[in-house]
């Protein structure tokens, strides 16, 4: 996968996103004591299980590939001239 521009801003929106819409679904409450690999995990089985984005192949499951996913799927779904995507 290529890298992105501001790809660790764009993981911490994308997870911003997906945790609000979770608890706004009443799928899950976050403890301010989970750690950010556990949300990143979760963010992106959930995303996989809405079908919002492929699941990598089992061979690439790694935490560096799931943040390159939620930082690539955050992207399309922002506007173009948002000031991440510059």
């Amino acid at each position: 996968m290529k890298k992105l521009k501001n790809e660790t801003a764009l993981v911490k929106e994308a997870l911003q996103v997906v945790m609000a819409d979770a608890v706004k679904r009443g799928i899950v409450e976050f403890e301010p004591t989970d750690s950010a690999n556990d949300k990143i995990e979760y963010a992106y089985r959930l995303l996989v299980y809405d079908k919002a984005i492929i699941p990598l192949a089992n061979e690439q499951l790694s935490l560096p590939n799931k943040k390159k996913r939620l930082a690539a799927w955050i992207a399309r779904k922002l506007p173009k001239d948002h000031p991440l995507l510059k």
